[in-house]
C-alpha cells in the first residue's frame, strides 16, 4: 500500500457514534436482503454472516466506515423474478473475477471512461423502477398493511428522518414477524446453500453482470473513494475498493452470501448518523453475526409480504431520484424505461453506444468551434 493509499486512515474506535453510525448502512441492507429471504432461495442466516464477517473485515483493514451492501442491480432482478438464486450467485462470482482483475490491474478509470456518468445514472433509474414494479404488484394483494409502511415511512420523512424510513418499515414488519411466529430459538446456521452454477450459464446471468458493473464502478468504487476524502480528508484508491470487493464476492457468495460491494450511499450514511471510523462496522457485524442465529423459516415466512411492497417502493423511490444528478437526463431516462421494455442488460449497452456516439458528435461541435 502507497503513503497516498493509506492516507487518512485511522485506528478503530467505539464511541457513541460507532453505534448509531452502524444505522446508516443497515439502512442500504436490511431491507433488500429480506426481500432477497422472502422471495427467492437466498438463505437469511447465511447472508447475514456474509455481511456481518466483511463489515469487521474491512472496517478493521481500511479504519474508515466503508459500507458493505448488496449489488442492487442483481438484487433486484433476483427479486423481481428475473434471476434465479444460481444466476445472482454465479453473477456475483463473474463480477468478483472481474473486480479483482480491474483493482490488481489498476485499470478503473479506463472502464469508467467507456461507461459514462449518465450511463450509470440510467441503471440506478432501471433498478428503481423494477423494484418499485416488483413492490407494487406485492402491496396490492393487502393494500391496508403496505398503507400501514406508507404512513410509517411518510411520518419518518415529516420528522425529518426520511433516510431511516425504509429501515423502519423492514423492523415494523420484523416486529410483526415476532408477534405471529413468536421469538425463535436461536440456532447456527448450518451449511450453506449449493447453487446449482451448471444451469446459471445464462443470459439472464450476462445481462446482470454488465448492468450491475456500471454500478458498482461508479457508485461502489469512484464515488466511494471521492466522498471518503470529502467527508473523512482519508484516501483509498478506487482500485483498491475494487479489489477488495472482488475478495469479498469470491470468499461469500459460494459460503452462501449474496453479492455484495462498497456502496457510497452507505458510507454516506454511516457517516450521516455519527459514524468516524471502522468501529461502526465492528459494531453492525457483530449485530449481524447475533442477528443470523434468530433469522429461521418460520420467521421470514411470517414477515408480511405486502408491507414489503412498500419496502421495496421506498427503496425504488430513492433508487430512482438519482437521474436528477445526470448530466444527461434524457439518456438516463431512456435507458431505465428501455431496461423495464426489454431487460437491464440490454439497456445497458445500447446505453453506453448512445453516451459515446453522444459525446463524439460534442467533441465534433467543439472542434468545429
Amino acid at each position: 500500500m502507497t503513503a497516498s493509499e493509506s492516507k487518512g486512515r485511522r485506528s478503530v474506535e467505539f464511541g457513541s457514534g460507532a453505534v448509531t453510525g452502524a444505522i446508516g448502512d443497515s439502512i442500504t441492507v436490511i431491507p433488500l436482503v429480506v426481500a432477497l429471504a422472502l422471495l427467492t432461495d437466498v438463505s437469511l442466516p447465511h447472508a447475514l454472516v456474509a455481511f456481518g464477517a466483511f463489515q469487521v473485515v474491512w472496517g478493521v483493514r481500511y479504519g474508515l466506515p466503508v459500507s458493505v451492501e448488496p449489488m442492487k442491480a442483481l438484487a433486484a432482478l433476483a427479486i423481481a423474478g428475473a434471476l434465479t438464486y444460481a444466476e445472482l450467485a454465479l453473477a456475483g462470482v463473474i463480477l468478483g473475477v472481474v473486480l479483482l482483475a480491474i483493482g490488481l490491474s489498476g485499470t478503473l478509470a479506463y472502464v469508467e471512461r467507456w461507461i459514462g456518468e449518465p450511463v450509470i445514472r440510467g441503471v440506478q433509474f432501471a433498478v428503481g423502477l423494477v423494484l418499485l414494479e416488483t413492490g407494487i404488484e406485492l402491496a396490492v394483494d393487502d393494500p391496508l398493511v403496505a398503507l400501514v409502511g406508507v404512513a410509517v415511512a411518510a411520518a419518518l420523512a415529516l420528522a425529518g428522518h426520511g433516510k431511516a424510513s425504509a429501515l423502519a418499515v423492514a423492523l415494523l414488519g420484523v416486529a410483526t414477524a415476532l408477534v405471529v411466529a413468536g421469538v425463535p430459538t436461536p440456532r447456527l446456521p448450518g451449511a450453506p446453500p449449493t447453487p446449482a452454477f451448471g444451469t446459471a450459464l445464462t443470459r439472464a446471468t450476462f445481462d446482470g453482470v454488465v448492468a450491475q458493473l456500471a454500478m458498482t464502478i461508479g457508485n461502489a468504487a469512484l464515488a466511494t473513494s471521492l466522498l471518503f476524502s470529502d467527508l473523512l480528508d482519508a484516501e483509498v484508491n478506487p482500485d483498491e475498493l475494487s479489489t477488495s470487493m472482488g475478495i469479498t464476492n469470491l470468499i461469500a457468495v459460494p459460503l452462501g452470501g449474496i453479492p455484495m460491494c462498497h456502496g457510497c450511499d452507505g458510507v454516506a450514511g454511516k457517516y450521516a448518523f455519527g459514524a468516524r471510523t471502522g468501529g461502526a462496522n465492528v459494531v453492525l457485524g457483530a449485530g449481524y453475526l447475533a442477528a443470523a442465529l434468530f433469522a429461521t423459516p418460520a420467521l421470514i415466512a411470517a414477515f408480511p409480504l405486502a408491507m414489503l411492497g412498500a419496502l421495496l417502493a421506498i427503496v425504488a423511490v430513492s433508487l430512482a431520484r438519482n437521474v436528477t444528478d445526470s448530466g444527461n437526463r434524457a439518456l438516463s431516462v431512456g435507458i431505465g424505461l428501455l431496461a423495464i421494455a426489454t431487460n437491464l442488460g440490454v439497456a445497458f449497452l445500447v446505453g453506453i453506444a448512445v453516451h459515446l456516439a453522444w459525446e463524439r458528435i460534442g467533441d465534433g461541435h467543439r472542434m468545429l468551434d
